[in-house]
């Protein structure tokens, strides 16, 4: 599967982003040891004075208000806890779905603020060795933190307000739809994985897809970015030939960066949906001598939850 990373749709969801430990240049200088990758607990950095300089309002879940004495001197990464949640603690490989209010370190100005309604950022998986694990740790769901972020030859250095919204499932929860006559059958394991057993007959020659599980989340749109969990078989040969389960999810822009089919799967379906989609060579990798390696000339079959949604700045 060819899947281009998620661009940055704002501001503030570069900050999100950069966050989440996409880009290496906002890691710390001093970050916990990756032997604690398995302990989010202890992963998290310490509070210190400048992320207890930082005065915040506003409910968990808004656009935040920081107050602090300007210019703030931030030389190490430091998060301080404003709320503390009442949820569950998150874990290590948890998706996370959060909120972020950002303001400039120098000014006071604020950034921008992402993830405060449905829709408008993806759900982040976390980890130890994540920035994004470093300044929220095992914090429980409805938790506030204050991070105080250094800069670099890049990026200015930042307070980010986070609040931790909810824990997202590793795969679609909605509710389930009758198969269609037809179609390639799908049996789930329990933690979700597919498996897929196709029909005897002809292979299909047109683009056909139906809804397995119904989500109750926002409709993905062309320029969305969103976030996926796939398996893909060959009708051609019976094999998988690609999958995102016993990896992680993946993220891509709808339109751009994967196949035609597989853009064609997920536009018009909603968040916590399970779709099967059947693409001929037409709307997958086109026509020509079928071998595995390209996949030309084979008809794909998809099975995609569609995990979270970014809206497109058009939108």
């Amino acid at each position: 599967m060819r899947i281009r990373p998620l661009a940055a749709l704002s501001v503030a969801a570069l900050a999100a982003l950069t966050l989440a430990g996409c880009s290496s240049s906002a890691a710390p200088s001093a970050s916990p040891s990756t032997s604690a990758a398995a302990d989010l607990c202890s992963a998290k950095v310490k509070s210190g004075a400048a992320s207890d300089a930082v005065k915040v309002s506003g409910s968990v879940g808004k656009e935040a208000t920081a107050t602090f004495d300007k210019p703030l001197d931030i030389t190490a990464l430091q998060s301080s806890v404003v709320t503390k949640g009442s949820g569950d603690k998150i874990r290590n490989g948890d998706l996370v779905q959060f909120a972020l209010t950002e303001f400039n370190a120098q000014t006071g100005a604020k950034n921008g603020a992402i993830g405060q309604t449905d829709g408008t950022l993806l759900p982040q998986q976390i980890s130890a060795n994540s920035v994004l694990g470093q300044v929220l740790g095992c914090a429980t769901v409805g938790t506030r933190v204050v991070a105080t972020i250094p800069g670099d030859e890049s990026n200015p250095a930042s307070v980010d307000i986070v609040d931790v919204l909810k824990v997202v499932p590793n795969a679609a929860w909605g509710t389930p739809v009758d198969p269609k006559e037809g179609f390639p059958k799908v049996k789930l394991a329990k933690d979700g994985t597919p498996s897929v057993t196709l029909p005897k007959g002809d292979i299909p020659t047109a683009f056909q897809k139906e809804t397995l599980k119904k989500g109750d989340g926002p409709v993905v749109a062309a320029g969305d970015g969103v976030l996926v969990q796939y398996y893909g078989v060959s009708w051609n040969s019976g094999k998988v030939f690609d999958k995102s389960w016993g990896k992680q999810p993946f993220s891509f822009t709808v339109g751009s960066g994967v196949v035609q089919g597989f853009t064609d799967a997920v536009k018009g379906e909603t968040v916590g949906s399970q779709v099967l989609a059947v693409l001929p060579p037409s709307v997958a990798y086109g026509t020509g001598t079928i071998n595995d390696k390209d996949l030309k000339g084979q008809t794909l079959v998809f099975v995609v939850d569609i995990l979270g949604v970014q809206h497109g700045t058009a939108q």
